[in-house]
């Protein structure tokens, strides 16, 4: 089922490179009338660290800021947007290289582009936001917690990993990367141009090579921390555990039943989830000893 849903999962990416068209290949909003990640009324660029960032934003309240996964963009985090746009002011945008946003001509890594996002929040003049993380958006959720921790006041990341090796994904799905490798650099290599095969491999290389997040900084997390997957996610679930283990502030949430798609696939269990999150005070590990020890 794993190896199945996996490659499901990255040949939609791959089928929306090649339609050259990110936002409308996203089949996340079909139950919206607003076209997220295409609103042309409300939709902005900014100026970060050399790129042109798209981004829309939506309600009012205290900052929350969507970060999509790998290949996609603000389209694909629709059911995030529409629930919580009722109580918060909600950021959405594309990273680097993603949606509308621009890139540069450099490797494209996680790093830099958590500083997109900071540089985002400042131009936008937040100081402080509540951060939702899918996939690669929660490694960049992390990043920033970890580098930028006055941004952060609450982080919640579903399908992460620190490591891109088979002690955080399954053998078989770093197999299929590198198949998908191998046939992007024969594509590049006959000058196929109809696909955006040099963009795909960005994508990959960010899948089979990165991150590499040391352990010890994920103890410089503060930020209450919502640690989330599937049980039937590409990431181990031992990796999953390791994540919220070595995050002090945190909370752990493994879906039963779910895949790494659980915010598409049960939006209305993912969005509660994080909702109740949010809107509960955070019990830090030694207020609960002392409630046992006071029982």
């Amino acid at each position: 089922m794993r190896r199945n849903y996996f490659k499901i999962k990255y040949l939609h990416l791959l089928i929306c490179l090649m339609m050259l068209d990110l936002v409308s290949c996203s089949e996340r909003n079909e139950q919206s009338e607003i076209p997220y990640g295409d609103n042309q009324t409300i939709g902005k660029f900014t100026k970060v660290n050399g790129i042109n960032m798209y981004y829309e934003i939506y309600g009012s309240g205290y900052p929350v800021i969507i970060i999509h996964g790998n290949g996609g963009s603000i389209a694909e985090m629709g059911n995030q947007i529409s629930y919580f746009a009722d109580d918060y002011k909600i950021i959405a945008a594309d990273s680097r290289e993603h949606g509308k946003s621009s890139g540069k001509d450099e490797r494209l890594t996680y790093e830099v582009m958590a500083t997109d996002w900071a540089e985002l929040l400042n131009n936008l003049k937040i100081d402080s936001a509540y951060v939702i993380g899918w996939s690669d958006g929660g490694i960049i959720g992390l990043l920033l917690a970890i580098h930028y921790p006055e941004k952060v006041k609450k982080l919640a990341v579903c399908g992460v990993n620190i490591e891109s090796d088979t002690s955080a994904i399954y053998s078989w799905a770093i197999d299929w990367i590198n198949k998908m490798n191998k046939t992007a650099d024969e594509n590049i290599e006959k000058n196929d141009t109809i696909q955006n095969w040099h963009r795909l491999k960005n994508y990959l290389d960010l899948l089979g090579n990165q991150p590499h997040i040391p352990l010890n900084d994920l103890h410089k997390i503060k930020a209450p921390t919502l640690v989330m997957a599937g049980d039937r996610d590409i990431i181990r679930e031992e990796h999953t555990l390791k994540i919220y283990q070595n995050i002090l502030n945190s909370r752990l949430c493994i879906f039963p039943a779910s895949t790494h798609e659980i915010p598409v696939d049960d939006p209305d269990l993912f969005n509660s989830t994080v909702e109740r999150f949010f809107d509960e005070k955070f019990v830090a590990e030694d207020d609960a000893k002392k409630f046992w020890d006071n029982d």
